[in-house]
């Protein structure tokens, strides 16, 4: 009889967020942090840095539990430089997706780079591979999600550790968990 074959645990995912306009991005970075955390990335480095945001995704973490921390750097090149283990850019000019992702699943660590309105050029050399989910224009955030669901696969019902608020998946409607008040 076969051995079962051993399943590697996914790689740690960490995002590098390039190019947010603090003025003009709040709310696209939000989703693009929001969505990375929900598809199971671990943390989100910002480039610039925006206090505004890392207090609401702290805010969405002590709600909803889980650990992802938001970090803020004022020099992306040195996070690019520092990770160790491939540097995936997404792109809508980069090479498809989908063969690149047995190779990352392999990794124990990656970093998936996601632009802003102008992508530093350099940015396309460091990366250790420049991919595309497609290569027509499309939001950053869906790209992120086609890719940490190649990475992740679905995920399943959304249960984080310490999560004082939780949805209660229904047909029909809306139902979440109460938050737990101090004392009880």
């Amino acid at each position: 009889m076969p051995k079962p074959r051993s399943r590697r645990p996914a790689p740690e995912v960490s995002v590098l967020r390039v190019g947010h306009r603090p003025g003009r991005d709040p709310r696209l970075t939000t989703h693009l942090a929001l969505a990375a955390r929900a598809l199971g990335a671990r943390r989100l480095y910002l480039h610039p840095p925006d206090e505004a945001i890392r207090a609401r995704l702290a805010k969405v973490v002590d709600d909803w539990g889980g650990t992802f921390d938001v970090i803020p750097t004022g020099d992306w090149r040195a996070v690019v430089r520092s990770h160790r283990g491939p540097v995936v850019h997404l792109t809508m000019y980069g090479l498809p997706l989908n063969p690149i992702l047995p190779r990352l699943r392999r990794s124990a660590r990656v970093l998936v780079v996601v632009g802003g309105a102008k992508v530093p050029p350099p940015l396309y050399a460091l990366a250790s591979h420049n991919v595309a989910v497609g290569n027509q224009p499309h939001s950053e955030v869906a790209a992120l999600a086609v890719a940490l669901v190649g990475l992740h696969g679905v995920p399943g019902p959304g249960r984080f550790r310490n999560a004082r608020r939780r949805i209660v998946p229904t047909a029909h409607g809306k139902r979440m968990r109460a938050p737990r008040t101090a004392g009880r």
